[in-house]
């Protein structure tokens, strides 16, 4: 009987009370599962914004192109009148790097505005605004105009079309009137849109006339812009 009294007593003593050890543990793992769980839904919304940032980027890119149309179709449209400025429809006969005199210069053109310092660069006024933000700070000479090419796809377009020339005026009878022209100014004419030839380097037949730059600026979904360039000469 006192071995058997002993033995109970022992396993008695030895027995412990349940003080929430587990109920922590599980605590701290649901605690850790939430917090992956919320990395993984941030995860994932980051990567479908941006996502959405790259296809409006690629669509207002895209869309460049039509406005850069739309520009050339214009100055198919004028050919008269190209030796004389129309900043009312975005058109310089100069490169707007000279003053009209073409000997002084007046600043390199900034297109997109955050590529010269301010010091030395002209504006160009894409928001019809006269620069409005720009000017807050040490910015000026924002006279550049621009001209609608309206909505396409929903984008918001406009270009500038300078001709690179040194001043306006007519260059066939003015000598100082110094333009970037083809070196070879007979050329032939592609017969394919688009072709490829090295033989056929010269785009355009009797090209004796000067380049004019495009550039367009296209504005979209989410503050999204895009610009392009393009040189083309008649």
């Amino acid at each position: 009987m006192k071995s058997s009294s002993t033995s109970w007593r022992t396993r008695a003593s030895t027995s412990r009370p349940q003080r929430g050890a587990s109920l922590l543990f599980a605590l701290l793992t649901l605690v850790a599962m939430l917090l992956a769980t919320l990395a993984l839904v941030r995860s994932v919304d980051t990567s479908t914004t941006l996502l959405g940032n790259i296809g409006f980027k690629q669509d207002a890119t895209v869309t460049t192109d039509q406005a850069a149309r739309a520009a050339i179709d214009w100055l198919s449209t004028n050919k008269a009148s190209l030796n004389t400025s129309l900043a009312a429809n975005g058109y310089y006969a100069n490169t707007k790097e000279f003053a009209d005199d073409g000997t002084t210069a007046a600043g390199q053109v900034d297109v997109t505005g955050g590529q010269l310092a301010a010091a030395s660069r002209r504006l160009v006024d894409w928001d019809n605004d006269t620069c409005r933000a720009a000017t807050t700070g040490t910015y000026a000479d924002c006279v550049i105009k621009t001209a609608s090419a309206g909505t396409i796809n929903g984008n918001s377009a406009r270009y500038v079309i300078f001709r690179l020339c040194n001043k306006p005026g007519d260059y066939g009878t003015d000598s100082t009137i110094h333009c970037a022209k083809p070196m070879n100014a007979s050329g032939t004419s592609a017969s394919k849109r688009g072709e490829l030839n090295y033989s056929d380097y010269a785009r355009f037949a009797n090209a004796a006339g000067p380049y004019y730059r495009v550039v367009v600026r296209v504005t979209g979904a989410r503050n999204t812009a895009s610009f392009a360039e393009t040189i083309v000469h008649f």
